[in-house]
């Protein structure tokens, strides 16, 4: 009698291939992309339709993920309006402003992709039930804000000025375009090459250097009557010669003819030895992995934060004497506001990377990790040998994640920074109505997504090993973020349509005393602005209208919320899942 085969099972390819899943119940906050993720990630849809995603495997059992509102908040523009990002984003404008782009959606749908991972990881691993992931978006827009916010309750006030004022730039043959440098030398030699007066490039550097940190740039108005005498290929000269970079601000439509279709992240799978560990009775599905950063400013620290949030043991790796952004003013206990809102409760070892011998110890350190993480600079982990090849020879089975700015899919891009992927792929125009003139967010909206989006790809990243027992390299970008944020507008240029949202949209109407938000489906009944908030917040109510107050003070969010303080008395955001 012939001895039955077994039929070979398929290794995955994607950490989601050969799972199916399903929607129903009402709609959420962020169906669309996390039907986009869930398919890109390798799930078979059945074809029904709801805000609650259940994605169902036979090796890793059944979890559910579902998107809210949250709060008093009703839609995108009240939960702008709520979270304070409409009061980050119209620093520059001097009024709180809303974003044309559904950003908190946006961030709301990639963070309940993450928990569904999460949730599946912990499954597969053998973990607890963790069967229900819930996200509200107001707990996303908090969390988008939260170095702002932990600036607002610093114990000293900001180290520079909040005042309206910053880029972009209009050159005399009326190019407008965006100016980037980390370099002060570079900064001065480049207004000093447009005979720009060195007081005004003195004093302009400071605002320049903080606008990440502010969300303004209230430098010299006299450096934009600089520019505004010059022409476009003057400007280039000068940025040339500098060693500046600038970026004319592209249009959606330009974006959306290059756009290649590629997903916002890349895995790439590679063959290991990977024995799955079990996980702990720990209520966390990141339990018992580590997670080694090598990151800077915001897109991989926020990533890695993201990760420690959900469990994961973070070494956070930091050149000789420590992170120079732990000093960076205000100030909690002595430690920046700011760089406790992506860096709390992390470990932190000190490595120069330099020196042969420090890499050698990173390279052991790895070879202990389940993740290395970071956003160096093009080249340079290839340069030091700690690139994924270099590591993964010292651990096959490690998840290798490389947030960078352009993910190399644009050769001819400028620097890689938020502003400069903002003006390049046509955000500047996406974040503003019909009837405004074009102009990126100084909100680091890229940063955050990015690392939003890279704690995602970590997560898939670390499913698909558990899966199929191989080491992964991960890799996301700002551009990968920038085009997640703006598919909806570059869908409606394939449409032939005006990729712009209508004039005055999710504009905050005056009151008396402060700014109002309606729903983006509301109609305007009357003036506010002899009214309160509060009168006009009653009126609006007996009309069944939805709206809320316009947080324009992040402080008021400090003493009325979710927000706690951690052990050095900086203000925490709450975690953005719920898990059950």
């Amino acid at each position: 009698m012939a001895t039955p085969v077994t039929p070979a099972i398929a290794r995955p390819t994607g950490p989601l291939d050969g799972l199916r899943w399903e929607g129903s119940g009402p709609p959420g906050a962020a169906d669309a992309l996390v039907a986009e993720h869930l398919r890109l990630l390798g799930a078979q849809s059945d074809g029904s339709s709801g805000g609650r995603f259940t994605v169902t495997g036979r090796d890793v059992g059944e979890v559910t993920t579902c998107t809210t509102w949250g709060g008093a908040a009703t839609d995108e523009a009240t939960v702008q309006a709520a979270t304070g990002i409409m009061a980050v984003h119209g620093r520059r404008d001097g009024a709180p402003r809303g974003l044309a782009v559904d950003y908190a959606a946006t961030a709301t749908g990639v963070l309940a992709v993450q928990g569904l991972l999460a949730g599946l990881l912990a499954k597969a691993r053998g973990g607890g039930p963790m069967a229900q992931v819930e996200v509200s978006a107001e707990r996303a827009g908090l969390l988008a804000v939260s170095q702002y916010l932990a600036a607002a309750g610093a114990e000293e006030g900001e180290a520079a000025e909040l005042a309206p004022g910053g880029p972009p730039f209009t050159s005399a043959d009326g190019i407008v375009f965006e100016l980037e440098t980390l370099d002060p030398g570079v900064w001065a030699a480049f207004w000093r090459a447009l005979d720009a007066p060195e007081e005004a490039i003195r004093r302009g550097w400071r605002p320049f250097q903080f606008r990440y940190a502010t969300a303004c740039a209230p430098f010299p108005e006299v450096l934009h009557e600089a520019v505004r005498a010059g022409t476009w290929e003057r400007i280039q000269d000068a940025a040339r010669s500098s060693g500046a970079d600038v970026c004319l601000l592209g249009a959606l439509a330009e974006r959306a003819a290059e756009y290649d279709g590629a997903a916002p992240w890349k895995l790439i799978t590679h063959d290991a030895t990977y024995t799955s560990t079990r996980a702990t009775t720990d209520d966390l599905p990141l339990a018992g992995f580590t997670v080694l950063e090598a990151g800077r400013r915001i897109q991989a620290p926020l990533a890695a934060h993201v990760l420690g949030l959900l469990g994961a043991e973070v070494i956070r790796i930091e050149p000789p004497g420590g992170d120079p952004l732990r000093g960076m003013p205000p100030a909690c206990s002595g430690i920046s506001a700011r760089w406790l809102a992506l860096n709390r409760g992390k470990k932190a070892v000190e490595v120069d990377i330099k020196s042969p011998s420090d890499r050698e110890r990173l390279r052991e350190m790895a070879a202990g990790a389940d993740v290395f993480l970071h956003n160096w600079a093009p080249g340079k982990a290839a340069q030091l040998g700690l690139d994924h090849e270099d590591l993964a020879a010292a651990n096959p089975s490690l998840v290798y994640a490389y947030t960078s700015g352009w993910a190399g899919r644009l050769p001819d891009a400028p620097m890689g920074t938020d502003f400069m992927v903002q003006a390049r792929t046509g955000v500047g125009e996406a974040v503003r109505a019909s009837d405004e003139a074009p102009a990126p967010s100084l909100m680091t909206l890229l940063d955050v997504l990015g690392g939003l989006l890279g704690a995602e790809a970590v997560l898939a990243g670390l499913l698909l090993r558990e899966r199929t027992q191989c080491g992964v390299r991960v890799d996301s970008s700002l551009l990968g973020a920038a085009d997640v944020l703006t598919a909806h507008a570059r869908a409606r240029v394939a449409q032939g349509l005006d990729p712009r949202r209508p004039a005055g949209f999710r504009r905050p109407l005056r009151t008396a005393d402060g700014w109002i938000a309606l729903a983006d489906h509301a109609a305007i009944p009357y003036d506010m602005r002899e009214l309160s908030t509060e009168q006009a917040m009653e009126r609006l109510r007996d009309r069944g209208l939805p709206a809320v107050p316009v947080v324009t003070d992040l402080a008021d969010l400090l003493s009325a919320g979710p927000i706690s303080r951690d052990a050095h008395g900086a203000p925490a955001v709450p975690t953005p899942w719920s898990f059950a």
